[in-house]
């Protein structure tokens, strides 16, 4: 303490209390859309139509049918901490609205400018105020249009630090979708529509279910790769869908998780969902899924984060083993069995200690240390189908029914660029290329080195600004999320560059037309999906390289010849020739290994020769 000095310490002003207060919460347009969706669902909304313009910069619409506020309510709404949502500790304790803190309201109008128009549904007439620098004006009476609109505009306008660090309308536009997206997953039973600029872009009518809803957003075919999962708990149960594990992808979209309708991040629960995958999933896939978990409120505490983006668990141990065990089961096309009787408890050594006769869906099995190998049925599947004869279309995950997704065309041989020393020695399991290289024996993955020799002569296609493109036989039909839509829609551009003619075909289809000369038959529905994957991280790159080469990356994955497929020794010898003619890399361009290699001297030392 310093004697005898003035004193340092005073309280803030409110406006700008209230400005730290909206620096948590309103970080972008997105979160003032969130924030008035969250709000509008607490007041029992069916139809909530959320308008904006030049991504929420310019103007933020949402309009409900809900109960409405009067005006007593409707002007307390925008003092800070005020709420019809919590009365006491208890209510703090068990949190079953959207919102709670009373902080929405009063951080929007404070970076913004607010119009209120309300009524309640029994009422003769409505009211309506504007709301300008967190100060409320002077009320009028309007028609009586029962719910609530909230128009916000000039957002950030008295705040231009924070405006400067806002992206472009594409991007905050993006995030906006995805927002109306998200709450759109989380309850089925309400209407959501979207229109951005006066278009609409996202129309998702109120259905039955999750089910329907998960198909409307990610489309039926998703929903046909996937497994379904449902289990419970006594204080807990959880539903939705995962990959089946022969589909996963590169792509990390969608992953989305729903506690007590909430969309959150939890590293609790991701784990938990890949440890029950295990060893199912390739290296270098991730799982999909949309999953619902509703735990008891009283079990959840969901204030531990200022845009309520993360939750704790109060006992995050049996969340993680439901969650895996339901997943493990899933996956694997086991039935779930009801929970009747005592909650099973998991000890610190991952061990049940659930007694006998509980009836737990969660039992004490462990998972196994050797999982079955997806991929490999489907090897035997394709070389039974083959006699053990090349087989005459590459082998790809993504199918819908029994048709691949591309046109089907007989595979071409692997043409020679190059004539390194190499003999050839074998294939094993339709996956590794046995070759002598020189003096050297190696093994090669087939898949990862015919993906570095394609992603090397891509990017050096880049690099000379000459990347040719090659129409497809029949130009490609993709329906994708409506964000996923918008997000293309940002890069048809920088994509035709790279030899991929993209074009939007109304609503959220697209139309592949063309894609890299060179690459040969691909299966284009999964490209995309990856290649969105890529395109949401292209503005986190420091660099056009590093945005670039993980779409070629892509490009060369999908093109490239697949494991399960039989090559004859011309073909292994042109393809082993052509890594090393690219440099006899040994990674792929995602981190997968490409080569095992022994030396004669290595061979001797194994076999006890070296100093003979």
């Amino acid at each position: 303490m310093v004697r005898g000095g003035r004193d340092k310490i005073h309280i803030l002003p409110e406006d700008i209390v209230g400005l730290i207060a909206a620096g948590e919460v309103i970080e972008r347009p997105a979160a003032v859309v969130k924030e008035l969706v969250e709000n509008s669902l607490d007041a029992g909304s069916r139809f909530v139509t959320i308008e904006v313009k030049d991504g929420g910069l310019t103007m933020i619409r949402v309009t409900d049918d809900g109960e409405g506020m009067t005006a007593g309510d409707a002007q307390l709404a925008f003092a800070r901490h005020a709420t019809s949502k919590l009365c006491s500790v208890r209510d703090l304790e068990a949190i079953r609205t959207m919102g709670f803190r009373g902080e929405a309201l009063p951080s929007i109008a404070a970076v913004s400018h607010v119009r209120v128009s309300t009524a309640l549904h029994c009422a003769e007439t409505g009211i309506s105020f504007q709301v300008r620098q967190g100060q409320v004006g002077p009320i009028a009476e309007t028609a009586p249009v029962a719910g609530t609109t909230i128009e916000v505009t000039e957002l950030f306008a008295n705040q231009p630090a924070r405006k400067k660090f806002l992206k472009s309308i594409a991007t905050e536009f993006f995030h906006i979708s995805r927002v109306v997206q998200q709450a759109a997953l989380a309850w089925p039973s309400v209407h959501f529509r979207l229109i951005h600029n006066g278009t609409e872009v996202m129309n998702y009518p109120a259905v039955l279910s999750d089910r329907d809803r998960v198909g409307q957003v990610y489309q039926p075919s998703f929903l046909a790769r996937c497994r379904e999962v449902q289990a419970m708990l006594p204080m807990a149960q959880v539903t939705g869908y995962v990959i089946d594990p022969v589909y996963a992808r590169s792509s990390r979209v969608p992953q989305e998780l729903f506690v007590n309708r909430r969309s959150v991040r939890s590293t609790t629960v991701f784990h938990a969902v890949a440890e029950g995958y295990g060893a199912t999933l390739p290296k270098g896939r991730h799982p999909l899924f949309v999953l619902f978990l509703e735990v008891d409120p009283s079990q959840v505490d969901v204030n531990v984060h200022p845009a309520k983006r993360e939750v704790r668990f109060a006992d995050q141990e049996l969340i993680h083993h439901l969650m895996r065990r339901a997943v493990y089961r899933a996956i694997r096309g086991e039935k779930n069995r009801e929970v009747v009787g005592e909650t099973e408890r998991v000890a610190q050594n991952g061990k049940s200690t659930a007694g006998e006769g509980s009836g737990a869906l969660i039992t004490a099995d462990r998972l196994p240390k050797e999982q079955a190998d997806p991929q490999k049925a489907q090897r035997t599947k394709i070389e039974g189908a083959s006699g053990g004869q090349p087989i005459e279309q590459f082998d790809t995950p993504y199918r819908y029914g029994d048709q691949l997704s591309y046109v089907k065309e007989t595979a071409e041989s692997y043409t020679r660029t190059s004539r390194p020393e190499v003999t050839v020695l074998g294939q094993i399991n339709q996956t590794f290329l046995i070759v002598r290289l020189g003096e050297d024996l190696a093994v090669l993955d087939q898949h990862t080195a015919h993906e570095r020799v394609l992603f090397e002569r891509l990017f050096r296609a880049w690099l000379k600004r000459d990347i040719q493109s090659q129409p497809l036989l029949i130009p490609e039909s993709i329906t994708v999320s409506a964000a996923h839509a918008t997000l293309l829609g940002r890069y048809l551009g920088e994509l035709e560059k790279l030899g991929l003619d993209i074009e939007p075909f109304g609503g959220s289809t697209i139309l592949v037309r063309a894609v890299p000369l060179g690459v040969g038959k691909i299966d284009v529905e999964s490209l995309v999906l990856d290649l969105l994957d890529d395109l949401s991280h292209w503005n986190q790159a420091a660099t056009l390289e590093a945005k670039v080469r993980p779409i070629l990356a892509s490009l060369a994955c999908h093109a490239a010849v697949r494991a399960g497929r039989s090559l004859e020794p011309p073909e292994i010898k042109a393809l082993v020739e052509d890594w090393i003619a690219e440099g006899e890399q040994s990674t792929c361009p995602h981190g997968r290994r490409t080569v095992f290699r022994l030396s004669t001297e290595d061979l001797e030392k194994m076999f006890g020769r070296a100093g003979w």
